[in-house]
C-alpha cells in the first residue's frame, strides 16, 4: 500500500497550555446536584457481551485489561470489540427475532486480516475499535499495531476476503504464532490496519488496508465524516503530542488503492474528531471539527477553564493543501481532572484498597455531531472533580457558527449525589435528545453502568431525565487500576432514536470484568 503523505508542520500548541494558570477544582455553579425529575431513559434491550463468562460460536471469552469497549450497530447486527477480541450479535428486526444472540466470536481482531499477511495479520495489538458508517451502510474496524515492524518484502494478500470463521479450537486452544523479530529501534514503522465491510452484512466480505506510520498509534478513535474516516491517536503516554489522520473513505468503500493523510500536533491533550450521528451530513466541504480539553498532565497542569477547537480540511487531490486550522479557545466553567488525569488510582470500591483509574485528562469518545434543520450541534464529555469530593460527568453542547467556528451553547456537571460518575460517552437522537452513559460507583457501591439524558426543552445545563441503571456491579476489581479506558455509544440507524451503550461491571465472585450492552430510548423518540 502507498504510504501516507508527509505530515504538514503544525504550529506548537504547548505554550498555550502552559500559560493556563491553576484554577479552582470545579465550578459549583454549574453542578447539577439533584436527579432529573423526568422519566428515565427506557431500557429496551440489555445483554452481556464479551467478557467473563461469555461463550460464543468460537468458544469462551479471553480478555485483557482494560476492556477498551467499543460497539457499532447496523440494521440487523451489533458488533462489539474489547481490546483484542471481536464478536457479532443479532439485533431484533426484519432479519432476526431476538437481540443479543452471538453469531460470531470471540475471535482475535487479527481474524479480519486472515490471509492479508504482514503486521495486521501477525501482530495482535489492543485498542481495536468498530464503527458503523450509516451514510454508506458499511462497517469499519481500525486496529493499531503497537510494535515496530520491518518493511514488507512481499505484497499483501488479497484485499477482499470473506470473514474468516475459525472453529473454537482455532480461536482458543492453538497457541499464538511466534512474532517476527523486531527491527532495530531506530528503523521500521508502526501501522494502522483498516477493515471495511463490502456490504451492510458484517458476516460477509471485507476490504483490508495497512498504512504505515513512524509514530506510536495509541488510543485510536475513528469518526465518520463524508470526506474521510478521521482517526486521532496518541504518540505515547510520556509525549505531549498527538496524531490526527484521515483515511480515504471514498476509495476504501470501493476496495480501491487508498491513502491515509496525517498531521502531527505537538503540545496538546488528546484530540477528538467529530463523529456523525444521523443521516444528515454536514454542509458540503465542511471541515471536520476537532476538540481537546485544556491542561497538560505531564506538566502538572491539571485544571483549566477552556476547550480548544480546530478545523481539519483534507484535500485528496492535492495533499499539500490539507490543513488543520486552530486552535480556537472556548472559555468554559473551570474544571479539574478527576483523579489528576490518567493512570492514577482514585475511584474507591467497597471492601478493598484498590482504587480505579478515571482517564480524567481527556475528552472521552465520542465527540458527537448532528445536523438539524435549524443548527449544527456537538456534544463532548469528560470526567472532573466535584464539590462533594467525588467525580462527575462534565458535558458540553457546542454549536457551529456560519464560519465553522464553535461556541458553547450550554454546559453542565452531572453530580446528583456522592457517587462517582466517570468515563462517559454521549449521543444525540433525531429529536435532539442527548443521552449519556457512564460508569458509577464508590466506597459503598461496586462499579457499574448507568444512563441519563436531557430533552431539548429542559433548562440549559440540566439533564432533566432521571438516571436509569443498566447494570450494577457485584464485585470489586482488584487485579489492576485500569477500568475500561473508555465506554461507547452508538445510535441505531434503523430508527435514528435508539441509543446503544456498552460498559464494564464485575459479576459476583468474578475476578475479571464482564460487559453489558444496553439500548435506551428517550421521550418521544422511537416506538
Amino acid at each position: 500500500m502507498p504510504e501516507r503523505p508527509a505530515a504538514r508542520p503544525i504550529r506548537p500548541f504547548a505554550l498555550l497550555l502552559a500559560c493556563a494558570a491553576p484554577l479552582a477544582a470545579q465550578a459549583p455553579g454549574i453542578e447539577q446536584r439533584a436527579m432529573g425529575t423526568g422519566p428515565g431513559p427506557v431500557l429496551v434491550a440489555s445483554f452481556d457481551g464479551l467478557g467473563h463468562g461469555f461463550t460464543g460460536p468460537q468458544g469462551r471469552s479471553i480478555q485483557r485489561n482494560p476492556s477498551d469497549n467499543s460497539i457499532a450497530v447496523g440494521p440487523d447486527h451489533i458488533v462489539q470489540t474489547i481490546n483484542t477480541r471481536v464478536a457479532i450479535f443479532t439485533k431484533r428486526g426484519a432479519r432476526f427475532d431476538t437481540t443479543g444472540k452471538a453469531l460470531y466470536g470471540p475471535v482475535p481482531s487479527t481474524n479480519l486480516f486472515r490471509g492479508f499477511g504482514g503486521a495486521c495479520e501477525e501482530i495482535t495489538s489492543g485498542d481495536v475499535v468498530v464503527r458503523y458508517d450509516q451514510l454508506a451502510g458499511r462497517w469499519l474496524f481500525v486496529m493499531p499495531v503497537f510494535r515496530r515492524v520491518r518493511p514488507r518484502t512481499a505484497p499483501h494478500g488479497p484485499r477482499e476476503a470473506v470473514l474468516y470463521q475459525p472453529t473454537p479450537a482455532d480461536s482458543v486452544n492453538v497457541p499464538p504464532r511466534p512474532l517476527p523479530p523486531p527491527p532495530p529501534a531506530d528503523s521500521g514503522a508502526y501501522a494502522m490496519c483498516y477493515a471495511v465491510s463490502a456490504s451492510s452484512d458484517p458476516m460477509g466480505a471485507w476490504y483490508r488496508y495497512e498504512f504505515t506510520r513512524p509514530l506510536f498509534p495509541d488510543y485510536p478513535r475513528p469518526a465518520v465524516w463524508p470526506d474521510g474516516w478521521y482517526l486521532p491517536t496518541s504518540t505515547g503516554d510520556d509525549v505531549i503530542e498527538k496524531h490526527v489522520c484521515v483515511a480515504d473513505r471514498t476509495r476504501m468503500l470501493r476496495g480501491e488503492e487508498a491513502t491515509e493523510q496525517c498531521v502531527i500536533v505537538p503540545g496538546v491533550n488528546f484530540l477528538n474528531t467529530s463523529d456523525l450521528d444521523g443521516m444528515a451530513p454536514p454542509p458540503e466541504g465542511a471541515p471536520n471539527l476537532v476538540v481537546a480539553a485544556g491542561g497538560t498532565q505531564l506538566q502538572g497542569i491539571l485544571a483549566s477553564d477552556a476547550l480548544y477547537a480546530w478545523r481539519l480540511h483534507v484535500d485528496w487531490a492535492d495533499p499539500s493543501r490539507t490543513r488543520l486550522d486552530g486552535p480556537e479557545r472556548l472559555t468554559v466553567a473551570p474544571y479539574r481532572y478527576l483523579c489528576g488525569g490518567q493512570l492514577t488510582e482514585c475511584v474507591p470500591q467497597p471492601g478493598v484498597t484498590r482504587r480505579l483509574d478515571a482517564q480524567g485528562d481527556k475528552l472521552m469518545a465520542r465527540l458527537v455531531y448532528r445536523r438539524f434543520p435549524t443548527h449544527e450541534a456537538l456534544v463532548a464529555v469528560h470526567s472532573i472533580e466535584t464539590a462533594n469530593g467525588a467525580g462527575g460527568v462534565r458535558w458540553y453542547e457546542l454549536r457551529v457558527a456560519a464560519d465553522r467556528t464553535l461556541r458553547v451553547h450550554q454546559q453542565g456537571t452531572f453530580a446528583p449525589d456522592a457517587l462517582y460518575r466517570w468515563m462517559a460517552s454521549p449521543a444525540i437522537d433525531r429529536l435532539g435528545n442527548i443521552g449519556i452513559g457512564y460508569s458509577t460507583g464508590g466506597a459503598e457501591e461496586f462499579a457499574g453502568q448507568r444512563f441519563a439524558g436531557r430533552t431539548p426543552g429542559a433548562p440549559l445545563g440540566t439533564l432533566d431525565l432521571r438516571e436509569t441503571v443498566l447494570v450494577r456491579g457485584a464485585a470489586a476489581q482488584t487485579s489492576t487500576l485500569r477500568w475500561e479506558d473508555y465506554t461507547q455509544t452508538a445510535v441505531d440507524p434503523s430508527d435514528d432514536c435508539t441509543i446503544w451503550y456498552v460498559g464494564d461491571y464485575l459479576q459476583a465472585g468474578a475476578t475479571n470484568y464482564s460487559t453489558r450492552i444496553g439500548a435506551f430510548r428517550l421521550p418521544g423518540c422511537g416506538g
